[in-house]
């Protein structure tokens, strides 16, 4: 009989497990001896906070990333084919959501392998939950283009399907290109968009902030973005304090690029509100009788 193919979410930084794994997800997952994981070395430093059952010499660990061939993935699934339980680890949040894990899910269920997500922290989820914009309905596009002219194209083009659908379209960038990706939407979203921008979340410095494009770029900041029940003021490192000092009086676009997005995973939320329903110019007016 197959074994058990665990989707294991893993912290979004450097928090502790218990702020945001369940018991039951520390358990199983504990108890695993083989994993797919995207890198060993990011793997190894959570099962050794994990506190695992088996000395992590002992573990397993298979990679699977953006470079694995299609044609390897069956071999993966071959601990789980003899019986084996297995952990499917992703980098930070959750396997298989904008992650490689996705195609060895769907091959696990073509071999009726049992999938069982288990639960833990979502970038995704929780930006758009903090966002206010629309969570009735909401569309994820992972990356957009990193060319300046194809980039702005195909923000113009969320832009119309957000207004057109009232729907929040959430994108994302690696750490090193967020800067020009929230420049590149400044510049070029209409100014009554808005924009939902988070940051490290569930971390100490956490940052989410949603403001209309006209306020992101004109704005006065009267207060800190990174207030979280997590971590008082009074907790904060000395980094993180003079963060907070600066914060006060400086513009949006200011604080950002100060360092709050530069080099930092950040999840974006783009809404319009939706056109208000026109009246049909084309419906007959009533004729005058004549007098």
């Amino acid at each position: 009989m197959p074994g058990t193919l665990y989707l294991i979410p893993t912290p979004l930084g450097d928090t502790p497990l218990e702020w945001v794994l369940p018991e039951e997800t520390r358990r199983i997952a504990a108890g695993l001896e083989v994993f797919i994981v995207e890198r060993a070395k990011t793997a190894r430093a959570f099962l050794k906070r994990l506190d695992t059952r088996q000395p992590l010499q002992a573990i397993r660990l298979l990679e699977l990333n953006e470079h694995t061939p299609a044609d390897a993935l069956p071999r993966l699934l071959e601990p789980l084919l003899s019986g084996e339980d297995v952990g499917l680890l992703s980098e930070a949040g959750c396997p298989a959501v904008a992650d490689p894990g996705a195609p060895l899910v769907r091959l696990a269920h073509a071999h009726g392998i049992r999938v069982r997500p288990l639960v833990g922290p979502s970038a995704l989820l929780l930006a758009l939950m903090g966002s206010g914009l629309s969570g009735q309905r909401f569309a994820f596009h992972g990356y957009l283009p990193a060319k300046p002219q194809a980039r702005a194209e195909a923000l113009r083009a969320l832009e119309r399907r957000a207004e057109a659908n009232d729907e929040a379209q959430l994108f994302i960038e690696t750490p090193y290109r967020s800067q020009a990706l929230f420049a590149a939407v400044l510049e070029t979203c209409r100014e009554d968009s808005w924009l939902s921008v988070a940051c490290d979340l569930t971390t100490p410095s956490e940052t989410l902030l949603t403001q209309t494009i006209a306020q992101w770029r004109d704005s006065t900041m009267m207060r800190s973005t990174r207030q979280n029940d997590s971590v008082a003021p009074a907790q904060a490192g000395a980094h993180e304090q003079h963060r907070i000092s600066v914060c006060a009086g400086m513009t949006a676009v200011q604080y950002l690029r100060a360092g709050s997005i530069a080099d930092r995973p950040c999840v974006f939320a783009l809404w319009r509100p939706p056109k208000a329903p026109r009246l049909h110019a084309n419906v007959a007016s009533p004729r005058r009788t004549p007098s």
